[in-house]
């Protein structure tokens, strides 16, 4: 029998879930390019080396577009801010999978990323609000997970698409999956009364909150430890360990998999005990990275090495992620943007030192050892946020935004109907 809050006990409300699938979606579109590096090359006219640059402007645009697309949106009623993004990131494929020019191609890239960031911006916090205290780190593991699904399902099948299609056949299937997000997003997240009452002072005073930064350091720690040796992995699986390039898509399939498996289990053992989930899966990476310099020439341990990168590294993202919203208090949504920005941050970063040492005498041990390093520092932050503690005032968005009804009031309503 559904709860008060329209759920089934213990369960997360669908709007989590309808959530976590625009999630999948931008994910797939920020890691597919990837894949689609030689169709897009052909396709525009460009070298290779600048088809890449879709890649790049993606990341610098959710780097700078999170924060800035959060605080522009900041007085628009959560649910008209979700449905504008979606249908900004529909359009933005649309426009790249008709152009013909490179430079458009790598604007429309640009506007893609900013639609995304004030999706995953306002996103989170909808649905930790829509989850509750109790299950808010859980509803952020689910929401993380739908990006780190889009590595396991969405980027395979956009590449595999694309080598079939053409590359304009992700973007349009894009398109048209984020246009039906958005009519879902319209139908489980009810309109408001009023707007939010929230102020760019509020927003700009939680950052104040030194608990905060640690957390968000954490993120761009982990994230840099693991993306840096993940970005350079397939020369590491076909050179150092053997595995045939053929097979590599498998052993990227179970990094997926492992890092699936982490969210979930981050988000579900970080409610009860966050810094011992986080500290022990931060150690954990590392333990990992460091292991993978040594026994990454044989192709059973190296895949079972990848495969726990996923695992560890993936548990603390779901933790973190829920404790700089707690530490935000009641002004969770730039707090919420400048945590994707940490991210990719992280992701940024990694990558290009991991690329540094590549080239370097370390040769294809480099970006391993660069991640075990940066990993490694994830312990810091960490560390003090242990020794300051992580219990304070909880974020309860209901109370900032007084909705006309919850979200889960809404769906309890739309049953009865039935």
């Amino acid at each position: 029998m559904p709860s008060t809050s329209g759920t089934i006990p213990g369960k997360l409300p669908v709007v989590v879930w309808v959530l976590a699938a625009g999630t999948f979606l931008m994910g797939t579109t920020e890691f597919v390019i990837a894949g689609l590096l030689p169709e897009l090359s052909a396709g525009l006219g460009v070298s290779t080396s600048q088809a890449g640059l879709l890649i790049t402007a993606f990341a610098v645009g959710m780097i700078i577009g999170a924060p800035t697309m959060a605080l522009a949106t900041l007085r628009l009623p959560q649910r008209q801010t979700l449905i504008l993004a979606l249908s900004v990131f529909s359009l933005g494929h649309v426009v790249a999978a008709l152009s013909t020019s490179f430079t458009i191609a790598l604007a429309a890239r640009v506007v893609t990323a900013l639609a995304t960031g004030a999706f995953w911006a306002v996103g989170f916090v909808v649905a930790t609000a829509a989850a509750g205290p109790q299950r808010a780190t859980r509803a952020t593991g689910v929401m993380i997970g739908g990006l780190t699904l889009a590595n396991v399902v969405g980027v395979p099948i956009g590449s595999f698409a694309g080598q079939f299609v053409g590359w304009r056949g992700p973007f349009w299937a894009l398109a048209l999956l984020s246009a039906l997000a958005a009519v879902f997003i319209s139908r489980f997240i009810p309109a408001q009364e009023q707007r939010a009452t929230v102020s760019l002072r509020a927003e700009f005073g939680a950052l104040r909150q030194g608990r905060l930064w640690l957390a968000l350091s954490a993120a761009v720690f982990i994230m840099g430890g693991v993306l840096a040796t993940y970005s350079y992995v397939t020369p590491l699986l076909t050179d150092r360990a053997g595995i045939p390039a053929g097979a590599v898509p498998f052993v990227l399939i179970a990094f997926g998999v492992g890092a699936l498996g982490g969210t979930t289990t981050g988000g579900r053992l970080g409610e009860r005990r966050p810094m011992g989930t986080t500290l022990t899966a931060a150690a954990a990476t590392a333990l990992v990275l460091v292991l993978m310099i040594p026994l990454s020439t044989n192709a059973v341990t190296a895949t079972v090495l990848v495969f726990l990168m996923g695992l560890t590294g993936f548990a603390v993202n779901p933790v973190v992620t829920a404790l700089a919203m707690r530490f935000a208090g009641d002004a969770p949504t730039l707090t919420s943007a400048l945590t994707t920005s940490a991210f990719n941050i992280g992701v940024a970063g990694g990558s290009f030192i991991a690329g540094t040492a590549l080239d370097s005498s370390l040769g294809l041990t480099g970006p391993p050892l660069v991640g075990t390093v940066i990993a490694t520092l994830t312990l810091i932050p960490l560390i003090a946020l242990a020794v300051r503690g992580t219990s304070g005032k909880s974020r309860i968005v209901a109370q900032r935004t007084a909705p006309a009804h919850s979200p889960s009031d809404q769906l309890a309503r739309t049953r009865s109907h039935h």
